[in-house]
């Protein structure tokens, strides 16, 4: 396996016909939009998908025959990762007969089984939380007699996880954060490259009168909690901009809150411009892999309320560009944030947070990109 220290040699020349493999593109999350950064810098490597949202990535069809679409039943979320693994594993089978494969998510990995002859990297956004660190938690939110289904499937991922990695040559971590949970729960060292933020797109577009969340509604994410502290900050708008498997849970506790407002999934153009607008953004998910979402509010001059764990440590600077609330959250931890981070000291923070964006431009991440795949498809 090859080394995943920082001490790296200069990109060798063309790295011949790659393969780029992703779960599933059903939403506009991070991993997503970072898998299409990848495509656009390796125009010599091919797509490979478990399933792909027509209405939201419409334009992926100009590909043509470099679009590989497994079809998988993607919207069904109890079997995802099972139908997944099994897609990856036994229908890709012309991964051989690329240069090198790059492979991202979780299911997708299960693809290098096709690929004995090596050259395989692995960007890893995280571990597979629901069979990891954030297994009880999953738990708890099913039925008493559903849950020992629930641990064996958690075991097998797992077993399956562990031994796809155990074929990579070279494994990223898009975070420190993620490089020591690889360590922690699979001794699996790996070298970190951030994710890009397109610094060029994310624009300051004024200030209007609302706080936003774009972190996609699931539990661990504890959008919850922003709910319940604007319903005590009825002088203060919040605008829920994503969507998620507890979008219905959420609208029900925003009830009666005329001052929340949620907008479901938004176009890459219709986000930036709230999130230009905005006063500041709210992240408070729980031991965050990264969070690309900081980062763009960022970019866009918009400074960040976030808990003092996991990624965010490495992208906020509390007092600088947002501020840090003790974890775990509270809800009366968000309504002092929000209070103190009046629109006058967040227009304060814009050239602070402008700053700080570039450390995570696409032009670094694509050049180091480019160095590890050269790294694998040359060795």
């Amino acid at each position: 396996m090859i080394q995943s220290l920082e001490t790296h040699t200069e990109p060798r020349g063309d790295t011949g016909r790659g393969a780029i493999l992703y779960d599933f593109l059903h939403c506009q999350g991070g991993a997503e939009r970072l898998t299409l950064d990848l495509l656009a810098d390796f125009p010599n490597a091919d797509l490979w998908v478990g399933y792909r949202d027509r209405r939201r990535f419409p334009d992926l069809g100009s590909l043509g025959n470099r679009l590989h679409d497994l079809h998988l039943p993607a919207r069904f979320p109890g079997g995802r990762s099972l139908l997944g693994a099994i897609g990856f594993r036994f229908l890709t089978r012309a991964l051989a007969s690329y240069d090198w494969a790059l492979f991202s998510g979780s299911v997708a990995v299960e693809g290098v089984h096709q690929r004995p002859q090596g050259r395989n990297l692995y960007y890893c956004h995280t571990i597979p939380r629901f069979a990891y660190d954030l297994q009880q938690d999953y738990a708890k939110r099913l039925p008493g007699l559903a849950r020992p289904l629930f641990a064996v499937a958690a075991a097998s991922m797992r077993y399956r996880y562990q031994k796809a990695l155990a074929k990579m040559d070279l494994v990223i971590a898009n975070s420190e954060n993620i490089r020591t949970r690889l360590q922690r729960y699979l001794g699996q060292d790996a070298r970190v490259i951030h994710p890009p933020c397109d610094t060029q797109q994310q624009r300051w577009l004024g200030q209007s009168d609302y706080y936003l969340s774009t972190a996609r509604l699931e539990g661990y994410k504890r959008v919850d909690l922003l709910i319940e502290a604007f319903r005590q900050l009825p002088s203060q708008r919040l605008i829920v901009a994503s969507g998620g498997s507890d979008e219905q849970r959420l609208r029900r506790l925003a009830q009666n809150a005329p001052n929340i407002r949620f907008t479901g999934w938004l176009d890459d153009q219709r986000l930036r411009e709230s999130i230009g607008h905005c006063i500041a953004t709210l992240y408070v998910a729980k031991d965050e892999d990264f969070g690309m979402s900081p980062v763009d509010s960022m970019a866009a001059g918009k400074p960040v309320i976030g808990v003092a764990e996991g990624g965010l440590l490495e992208t906020i600077r509390d007092g600088e560009t947002g501020l840090l609330i003790p974890p775990p959250p509270r809800v009366e931890t968000i309504i002092a944030a929000v209070r103190q981070l009046t629109p006058a000291r967040a227009r304060a923070m814009r050239s602070a947070c402008e700053q700080r964006a570039q450390a995570f431009t696409k032009a670094a991440f694509s050049a180091r990109m480019q160095q590890a795949v050269s790294e694998v498809a040359h060795a």
